[in-house]
C-alpha cells in the first residue's frame, strides 16, 4: 500500500484522494478506494476477522452499486439480513443468491475481485456450513470465467 494511503484515517480522506487522483494515477485512486473500505469495515469494530472481511466486502458491494447508479447507494436488503441473521448468516444466504457478473466485473475493475462474500467463504471455511463453501468456491469458479 502506498504510504499516502496507508495515512489515511477516514472514508472521506479517502474518496476525496481518489477523485482528485483518478485521471492521473488510477492505481492509486484505487487503493484510495480500497482504503476506504477497510476503514468503513473496521469502524464497526467486529473483533473476528472473518466479519470483518465480511463487512469490507459488503462495502465493496456498495462500491459498486455507488459505481452502477452514479450515486451514493446502500446494500438497504443486505443489511437488513445482516439484522436478522448476523453477518455470517446473512453471507450464507447471499451464496444462495442468484450470481451478478456485473458486480463482480466491477469489483475486479476497481481491485476488489477478493473482496466478495464468495472468496472470504473460500478463506474461512470454518466458519461455514460445509455446502455454503462448496458453493461458494463453485460460484468463485464461474465467476472468474466471466
Amino acid at each position: 500500500m502506498e504510504e499516502i494511503v496507508s495515512k489515511l484515517k477516514t472514508p472521506e480522506q479517502c474518496y476525496q484522494l481518489a477523485k482528485n487522483v483518478i485521471q492521473r494515477n488510477p492505481a492509486l485512486a484505487r487503493e484510495a478506494r480500497r482504503r476506504a473500505v477497510e476503514l468503513r469495515a473496521i469502524s464497526l469494530g467486529s473483533t473476528k476477522e472473518v466479519e470483518v472481511e465480511l463487512l469490507k466486502a459488503l462495502y465493496a458491494y456498495e462500491e459498486v452499486l455507488t459505481e452502477k447508479n452514479k450515486k451514493t447507494t446502500r446494500a438497504s436488503r443486505t443489511w437488513q439480513m445482516i439484522k436478522k441473521y448476523g453477518i455470517i448468516g446473512a453471507a450464507e444466504k447471499a451464496v444462495d443468491r442468484p450470481i451478478d457478473p456485473l458486480g463482480y466485473t466491477v469489483l475486479a475493475q476497481m481491485g476488489m475481485q477478493d473482496l466478495t462474500f464468495e472468496s472470504v467463504i473460500a478463506r474461512h471455511p470454518d466458519s461455514f456450513n460445509e455446502e455454503v463453501v462448496v458453493r461458494a468456491k463453485e460460484r468463485l469458479k464461474k465467476l472468474s470465467e466471466v
